[in-house]
């Protein structure tokens, strides 16, 4: 096996031990994030990859040229079985989720993640896969912890004892804890990132699946395109997150899977940018170089009162941590939901998500 070195996160080389012609695996590949994995892996010279969603394929949000992309639902126990022949490394980030108003009326097709897993760490570990990524999610984290927009970072310890959000939070609670068994018990290499609302090109930006970053961005383009000058915020708006940009997440991605300190540690890959959601809002008005009315819908799905990465671990660790400015980040965004926009008034086909 073929030993190879990344230069592409400045400052730090990611020893992976992939052939060029390894066989990687990308669960939940018509997704944002797992499309955006597919085509940096890609991008980095791996010839070998096979994306796989349970959309079909005209509905992938990246269809990257070269890969094999395969449209079939991991959720059974032979597709997971099928996909997973020959792999060297299985990315599954394969789940039902979107915004919070997704997450909280939708809370049993969480389900259907689960069994993902489930089938998929099995598949793995019977196909002889050396390593296996799991991607988890900040609402696996205690909520008691999370009921002040002065909100204490959330460190890795926090998600015990265990009070993570209905739904979906304990879908990825689980999950962790039999990847973490699959080490213990069977010998195969896990790796598990805690994500923290990430966000960028190519996300779902309309449809009712979308994140705050992406919905108030295309609210702020509807109010310029209707003349309509208002935006609509849930919540009162004193609701605090931290937001990481894709680049970010898929360089830690890279990282945390091929750090041997990290097997079945879960870690959080986050930004440690703190910001309202009225701040937020304020960014896209200077990105748009809008000011329009905001009102507040007070009884719409708002999430915890406020979260943030603490990043000592991954600093520790890594060297590394998410740091792209969210302003940065969302000028970025802006533009590509723009074009996109533009792309949808004009009757193009653009990806709902």
């Amino acid at each position: 096996m073929t030993t190879d070195f990344t230069d592409t996160i400045p400052g730090t080389a990611v020893k992976r031990g992939l052939a060029k012609d390894d066989l990687i695996v990308i669960a939940g590949a018509g997704g944002f994030i797992a499309g955006s994995l597919t085509r940096y892996f890609a991008e980095q010279g791996y010839t070998n990859i096979r994306a796989i969603d349970r959309k079909p394929l005209p509905d992938w949000y990246l269809r990257v040229p070269g890969v094999e992309s395969i449209s079939m639902d991991l959720s059974h126990e032979q597709n997971a079985i099928d996909a997973v022949k020959g792999a060297v490394e299985v990315y599954n980030l394969a789940a039902d989720m979107g915004g919070m108003g997704f997450i909280e009326n939708f809370r049993g097709g969480c389900r259907r993640s689960n069994l993902v897993n489930t089938h998929l760490t099995e598949a793995s570990y019977r196909a002889g896969a050396p390593r296996y990524f799991f991607s988890s999610s900040a609402c696996a984290y205690n909520t008691d912890l999370q009921k002040s927009p002065e909100v204490i970072a959330l460190k890795e310890s926090d998600a015990y004892p265990a009070m993570a959000e209905r739904g979906y939070g304990w879908e990825k609670l689980i999950s962790e804890m039999f990847c973490e068994e699959y080490w213990a018990e069977r010998g195969l290499e896990t790796h598990v990132a805690r994500f923290h609302n990430i966000y960028g090109p190519n996300g779902t930006w309309f449809g009712g699946r979308e994140k705050a970053p992406a919905a108030m961005i295309r609210k702020a383009l509807e109010a310029q395109d209707s003349g309509d000058m208002r935006i609509e915020i849930w919540g009162d708006g004193t609701q605090t997150r931290s937001f990481c940009y894709i680049d970010d997440c898929l360089h830690g991605i890279d990282l945390i899977m091929h750090t041997e300190e990290l097997i079945a540690t879960p870690i959080n890959l986050g930004s440690s940018e703190l910001v309202s959601i009225n701040e937020l809002v304020s960014i896209v008005e200077d990105i748009a170089d809008i000011r329009p009315e905001r009102s507040y819908k007070l009884d719409a799905p708002k999430g915890v009162a406020g979260r943030n990465s603490d990043n000592t671990m991954i600093q520790r660790v890594l060297g590394w941590e998410p740091n792209t400015p969210l302003r940065d980040g969302m000028a970025e965004t802006y533009a590509w939901i723009a074009d996109q926009f533009a792309a949808r008034k004009a009757g193009k086909r653009v990806v709902e998500g």
